[in-house]
């Protein structure tokens, strides 16, 4: 009888014999284990940063914006700041504007804000103050458009012109002095058009006198608590369509509403699950990748068996039982899957930490998950190799030794 030992002697043998057939034949195990284990790391890592993000920037923001113009007045606004659950709110006004800073002109996203935004929208500031209610003509600048917008650096106490679009189509250009500059923010999926390092924010009354306007675009609200959340855009959406007059069956249809509703939660949680689902569709193609390589596996085993037929017929006469031949075989298909696995879970890991970093995601290796990659590129190797070796074990000596 050959034991373990000997059968994985024999099996290693096999293998390095013949290199360049044993590393197509790995090839597909190492592509499919480094393919599900980069994807499920990634997975994990996205995961791991919305978890982050809340913790972060909160999730208990609620943004209320305006389908069309003369929709939310200082009336709408009260209306908001009433409702059970706001802790406050702030109303927006936004256009993109040329701006020009020593003769030179670029287009930035202008903010018209109160003087409570930043601690609504948790913005820092590494240079100056944050807008007062009673100031005018004064800007906070983004970093971003402070570092790297204009060909010299824009800082704090420098002016800078806003040719500002009335919505007669007139243009109006007024002179602001810079108050204070953003500190750098990290970069974030989900903070969109809101990233403050993009943006120049000045008083919103400064910005309505401008454009002889009163209503706002937008209605910026921070919830009491992230538990009560969704709860309160709820009831915001219904004091606002009461408010407004909008009969309850309209009430039903976002696309008739003259506003919108999204909080920070929904937008947190409608991206987890497109990393959720984006992750399972390409954890399920790196399946069909191992499915593929234990076919690879499973047809060269059956010309490593048709190659070995006269030394199966020798081993068998000499006193090798059909067992001893399975063992080997199985073996041997075993230790395919394990070097894949090996080979495939760093290459993985590798994959995985350089995109996570590359896209400044948090690296996460699930140790669990790694070593099921692993155990299921064996098994792959186990189940391939069990026909090849059965057909092998069940050879007749006399007919396998007469094979050429």
């Amino acid at each position: 009888m050959v034991d373990l030992k000997q059968s994985l002697e024999i099996a290693l043998g096999s293998i390095f014999s013949s290199k360049l057939r044993s590393t197509l034949t790995t090839l597909g195990i190492v592509i499919g284990v480094a393919a599900v284990i980069a994807n499920v790391s990634l997975g994990a890592s996205f995961n791991q940063y919305f978890d982050e993000e809340i913790g972060t920037i909160g999730s208990n923001f609620i943004y209320v914006g305006a389908n069309e113009p003369n929709t939310f007045f200082d009336n709408e606004l009260e209306v908001v700041r009433k409702t059970p659950g706001v802790l406050r709110a702030s109303p927006i006004n936004e256009q993109v504007a040329e701006v020009t800073y020593m003769s030179d002109s670029r287009r930035v996203s202008i903010t018209g804000v109160t003087g409570d935004y930043d601690e609504v929208a948790n913005i820092g500031l590494s240079e100056g103050n944050f807008i007062k209610d009673n100031d005018q003509y004064v800007a906070v600048i983004g970093y971003e458009v402070s570092d790297g917008t204009f060909d010299r650096k824009l800082s704090n106490k420098n002016s800078i012109d806003i040719t500002f679009r009335t919505r007669d189509g007139g243009e109006i250009t007024q002179t602001f002095q810079v108050k204070g500059i953003v500190q750098e923010s990290e970069p974030s999926f989900i903070s969109g058009g809101m990233v403050p390092d993009k943006r120049i924010f000045i008083p919103i009354s400064t910005m309505n006198e401008i454009l002889s306007v009163n209503d706002y675009s937008t209605i910026f609200a921070e919830g009491e608590s992230i538990e009560k959340v969704s709860e309160t855009s709820e009831e915001i959406d219904k004091r606002l369509g009461r408010y407004l007059g909008i009969s309850s069956r309209d009430m039903e249809e976002d696309d008739i509403k003259p506003y919108f509703i999204v909080d920070q939660q929904e937008l947190l949680e409608n991206a987890g699950a497109l990393s959720s689902a984006l992750s399972g569709l390409l954890t399920a193609v790196a399946f069909i990748s191992l499915v593929v390589g234990s076919i690879g596996i499973m047809n060269i085993m059956l010309v490593t068996v048709t190659e070995r037929t006269s030394e199966i017929g020798l081993m068998k006469a000499i006193g090798y039982s059909n067992f001893d031949v399975l063992t080997m075989f199985i073996v041997e298909s075993a230790v395919v899957g394990t070097i894949g696995g090996v080979l495939g879970v760093i290459l993985g890991c590798a994959g995985a930490y350089g995109a996570a970093t590359f896209m400044n995601l948090p690296v996460v290796l699930p140790a669990s998950k790694i070593f099921a990659g692993f155990v299921v590129s064996i098994f792959v190797g186990l189940i391939a190799g069990a026909y090849p070796a059965n057909k092998a074990a069940k050879m007749k000596p006399v007919d396998a030794l007469r094979h050429d």
